[in-house]
């Protein structure tokens, strides 16, 4: 039989065979996934830029009119339906505050509320459908996973705006290229284009533009070039323009938001008498590029900064912390945009921001909050310079924290290090490069005394996040070819750029245990788990108790007491106990787990629990010059979330042999009338003294800032009453409030007996 052509088929053939075969419900030939019921009538695209194909400015279009949606309560549980909406996977970020441009037309959408695991974004909670107080200034957006759904029909994601953009800039030397150390601090202006790196002609070009130009490469500032020289240097050199009629105010944070002009493919002329443009930018102090540099920054008077980042896995990146009447606190978020955010950048020596980040996105601070609806043309030096409005408890929390992520110079670090080995990019064997141009070669690092500090250097270096854990044996991890230690001794702060910052032996090796199954390794993680300590409750419930000897064996075996307990008359006569309850928060935004599995917790036997480390908080009584005169101990024998935020679930409780950790959002307690909560002060004379609370003193489990770990208390005993007052974190106060805590200790406020 041969086969029909459909051309052959009649008109009424063919409307009665569709006929037949929408009653049979005969399926669709498409391959195209069925469209979700919800999202019927909606189409969905990314809009803005600078951007990324998986990014963008959220747009719906219902009822035939494009609009946007206002980032008022938007979380990433809703990016992530929008994300699958737009034919994505999932969502890994999302933005605020028109970070890529404001849109026009209607608001859709407002307080929009989702689960997440809403199959349209109908389904989310909001004000209704054009219900809005928003302008435009504060539309979302999303930072989809550039990973599509299978069978995803492209239809749905449209691209818009597809007219050239500024996406990347750079500087190159015009003179001794290849010899200058990183990073480029000045240079030929160049933009990346489809047609590849292209020069600026330099007519117009105003201090504003270089101003704009340096904030997106790192730096704070720019200053004046030798433009005669640059000159008469064109003059040898072939150039390809691409850009022209540059003019800038100077307060954007990207080339692309300034006025400028592209050269069509069919201008023959370009640049008529001028030049390339050149820029000369000041890097900040972290990024000086010579050491005479960093002789004339060092060499100008500077008072203590006024605003610091805290929280962050790099440089640059982190909540914004202000201090105000000798106390840190943070910014809330509302109002806070890429103007406020590169002035806070700039100020701390990075370039403008890259990110103005809400949400707590770098975790959640604790204290005060000082400022609220910072208004900044950009144009500022300093963040407090700003409009801005004080704020109480009652107007903002803690989980609207704003944060920054900032431009940072191209320095190269990470190329002189790589990891090897493991099952992904952000874990295995250490490798570093040495030796000079032409003779370099590759090698490991003696796995002696590595541990959490030198990792979170690593990971830092590498772009990797934070340190989840620092090994220092490595032999699941296959080597290769590389198998020679040229690195060992190495003694890292934490705060380091690059591990060559940190102390090591230098050319003399010297490594206890030989091989490659010794060497030092890392796991790096994109989150971390932040702990702080209620310093208020520790003044607030501190007491002194004179507690029987016969009542004391169990703490006695756990090492609960001072040395001399050990000469006691046994079970006769008591120890005097300084004691306090301690209640920790995690404020990052990983779980904190021990660093130990189950199957190696501790048993002990005289208490009847399970010990997941073995340190997990000191407890010191120091003098004030920091003589210890007293200490104790405290072991985890129980990490649990003894209470949550409201919108947090507890995660681990010790019953049954249960997990052990401390959820992101909750606290774990230990009261004051437990065994080993105190210290032995026994032995301790009457005076004035500091009381030192440090929690996870051993840096065994990975954090995002170590420096609030600490908490210091005023403290004076007159042999039967101590008087405990002043409790703070270590990093609260400002430099000048610290000295006069350590000069003075002992005035007494807050009695207890």
């Amino acid at each position: 039989m041969r086969p029909v052509s459909i051309r052959q088929w009649s008109s009424w053939g063919l409307l009665l065979c569709l006929l037949c075969c929408s009653c049979l419900g005969a399926p669709s030939p498409s391959t195209a996934p069925e469209k979700r019921p919800g999202s019927q009538g909606l189409r969905f695209r990314l809009a803005g830029f600078p951007r990324k194909p998986f990014e963008g400015r959220v747009e719906i279009q219902r009822a035939g009119e494009w609009g946007t949606i206002c980032d008022d309560d938007f979380t990433l549980q809703a990016a992530h339906v929008l994300c699958r909406e737009l034919g994505f996977t999932e969502a890994t970020g999302w933005t605020h505050s028109a970070k890529y441009g404001p849109g026009t037309g209607r608001i859709w959408l407002d307080n929009l509320s989702c689960s997440g695991t809403e199959q349209s974004v109908t389904e989310c909670a909001s004000r209704g459908w054009g219900n809005s107080d928003c302008t435009h200034d504060e539309d979302a957006g999303v930072i989809c996973k550039d990973q599509r759904l299978p069978g995803f029909s492209d239809s749905n994601v449209i691209e818009v705006e597809q007219h050239l953009q500024v996406e990347e800039v750079r500087l190159r030397p015009a003179v001794g290229r290849g010899r200058r150390p990183l990073p480029v601090t000045e240079g030929l202006v160049e933009v990346r284009l489809p047609d590849g790196w292209l020069q600026v002609c330099d007519k117009g070009w105003s201090a504003h533009n270089s101003h704009v130009v340096c904030g997106m490469l790192g730096f704070p500032s720019e200053k004046r070039v030798n433009t005669a020289f640059y000159r008469l240097l064109a003059q040898r050199q072939q150039h390809s323009f691409g850009l022209h009629g540059v003019a800038c105010v100077g307060t954007e944070a990207h080339l692309s938001l300034c006025s400028l002009e592209f050269y069509r493919a069919n201008d023959t002329t370009r640049c008529p008498g001028g030049a390339p443009a050149v820029v000369s930018c000041v890097p900040g102090p972290l990024y000086a590029a010579s050491s005479g540099q960093k002789k004339q920054q060092q060499s100008k008077p500077q008072g203590e900064t006024r605003v610091r980042l805290k929280g962050g896995a790099h440089p640059g990146e982190g909540r914004v912390e202000v201090l105000k009447a000798s106390t840190w606190g943070t910014v809330c978020d509302r109002k806070w945009d890429l103007q406020a955010a590169s002035v806070v950048c700039r100020e701390l020596g990075f370039g403008s921001a890259r990110e103005a980040l809400s949400g707590a996105r770098m975790g959640q601070g604790m204290g005060a909050i000082h400022l609220s609806e910072v208004r900044c043309s950009g144009q500022e030096p300093s963040l407090w310079k700003c409009p801005h409005k004080n704020i109480t408890a009652e107007d903002c929390s803690h989980s609207r924290d704003a944060g920054v992520r900032c431009n940072l110079p191209y320095t190269g670090v990470e190329t002189k290090i790589r990891l090897s080995g493991g099952r992904s990019r952000h874990e295995g064997r250490v490798e570093v490069q040495i030796g000079e141009a032409g003779s370099l070669r590759w090698g490991l690092i003696c796995g002696d005394d590595w541990g959490t500090l030198e990792a979170m250097v690593v990971c830092r270096q590498l772009g990797l996040g934070y340190a989840n854990h620092g090994l220092q044996e490595t032999w699941y991890w296959d080597s290769g070819n590389t198998t020679e230690v040229v690195m060992s001794g190495v003694r890292c702060t934490g705060s380091e750029l690059s591990l060559d910052q940190c102390a090591h032996h230098g050319t003399h090796i010297a490594c206890k245990r030989t091989g490659t199954r010794f060497t030092a390794g890392v796991i790096c993680s994109e989150t971390a788990s932040d702990l702080l300590l209620h310093s208020a409750l520790v003044q607030e419930t501190a007491y002194i108790e004179d507690r029987p000897l016969h009542m004391l064996y169990c703490a006695a075996e756990e090492n609960c007491l001072a040395r001399s307990a050990r000469s006691a008359p046994w079970p006769y006569g008591h120890r005097r106990l300084l004691r306090f309850s301690s209640q920790i928060h995690n404020l990052g935004r990983a779980d904190f787990r021990p660093k130990a599995g189950r199957h190696s917790w501790v048993w002990h036997e005289c208490h009847g629990h399970y010990h997941s480390m073995d340190i997990f908080t000191h407890y010191d009584i120091l003098t004030p010059n920091g003589t210890k005169v007293a200490e104790g101990h405290k072991a985890s024998f129980c990490l649990e979330d003894t209470e949550c935020q409201e919108d947090v679930a507890k995660r681990y409780e010790c019953a049954n042999f249960g997990e052990q950790g401390i959820t992101v959002g909750c606290w774990d307690l230990y009261r004051h009338d437990i065994d080993c909560q105190w210290i032995d002060i026994t032995d301790v004379r009457p005076g004035n003294y500091i009381l030192q609370v440090v929690i996870n003193p051993n840096f065994e489990v990975a954090e995002s800032d170590f420096t609030n770990n600490a908490m210091k208390c005023n403290c004076k005993y007159d042999g039967h009453r101590i008087w405990v007052h002043n409790c703070h974190i270590g990093d609260a106060f400002s430099e000048e409030a610290n000295r006069r805590f350590e000069r003075y200790p002992g005035q007494t406020s807050n009695q207890i007996v």
